[in-house]
């Protein structure tokens, strides 16, 4: 199985079942879609965003299919001006490349310093998707399980409406 060997055995210290499809390397949604189109789960677009200052970083995950527009979610999220984090950034808080970000990357984040934001309609999926920390593969996972997963993580999180 391709993807960082721990996600594989926090999920299973957690006793939360997957199913994994490996694929080509997919960086982009559009490229992914090709991959996903028999797999029954709800696929996200996790975006990796840091604040003006620098010194504050989310993690903001939505339904792959939906657009995301910065202005609209700065008033959203309340947290200031945000700009996508850099892949510098991207490795350092999450140990992840671009084109492979996940929520599963929050294992890299020891100090607990990403917060994520979570579209509220993600609550209504059954099984939902991620890469583990790399894009040659997807995970499916139980939405109950991955509440379980965020838990764990100890980062804090929050359920927003993202877009109308």
């Amino acid at each position: 199985m391709n993807g960082d060997p721990r996600i594989y055995q926090i999920l299973k210290d957690l006793n939360i079942h997957f199913d994994y499809y490996g694929h080509p390397p997919v960086p982009t949604i559009d490229e992914a879609r090709k991959y996903w189109k028999d797999i029954e789960a709800t696929h996200c677009k996790n975006l990796f965003f840091r604040n003006h200052k620098g010194n504050r970083h989310y993690l903001v995950i939505i339904e792959h299919s939906k657009d995301l527009f910065i202005h609209d979610l700065e008033k959203r999220l309340k947290q200031g001006k945000l700009t996508f984090a850099s892949e510098k950034r991207m490795n350092r808080y999450l140990g992840l490349s671009p084109g492979s970000v996940s929520p599963f990357g929050l294992i890299h984040d020891s100090a607990r310093q990403v917060c994520l934001f979570l579209d509220e309609n993600l609550k209504k999926a059954l099984k939902i998707s991620f890469h583990p920390c790399i894009n040659t593969a997807s995970l499916v996972i139980g939405y109950r399980d991955f509440g379980r997963f965020l838990d764990w993580t100890g980062n804090k999180y929050e359920y927003l409406k993202m877009y109308d």
